[in-house]
């Protein structure tokens, strides 16, 4: 379980930071250059996405919960907002969906 939390992480880190340096060139006139690590980033993210051994969709909507919380701590970290209360039990309703969804019993076949 721990070793599925920490690889969605990191997956998340790699969406957000491929997100984030085309926006530093859109939006603040940073250096067109950084579009080449936002483009390995996002292709590591999905390389990292592909290291699930479960069917794609479930890993996708699981993931979307840890991608949730690591946006709020990126808001908090990097842009300098403190998530409000709100955005925190936002962030913990969808981490406990990722946990339904990655963990519940399933059959075989």
């Amino acid at each position: 379980m721990l070793k599925t939390f920490g690889l969605f992480a990191l997956t998340a880190l790699a969406e957000i930071l491929g997100c984030y340096l085309p926006y530093l060139w859109l939006r603040q006139g940073k250096s067109i250059w950084l579009l080449l690590p936002a483009a390995l980033s996002l292709a590591l993210f999905a390389w990292l996405l592909s290291l699930h051994p479960i069917a794609s969709g479930r890993v996708y909507a699981a993931y979307g919960g840890v991608y949730i919380g690591a946006a709020l701590v990126w808001l908090w970290l990097v842009d300098g907002v403190r998530p409000s209360h709100w955005d925190l039990l936002g962030a913990g309703v969808a981490l406990l969906g990722m946990f339904i969804i990655m963990f519940a019993p399933r059959s075989v076949g």
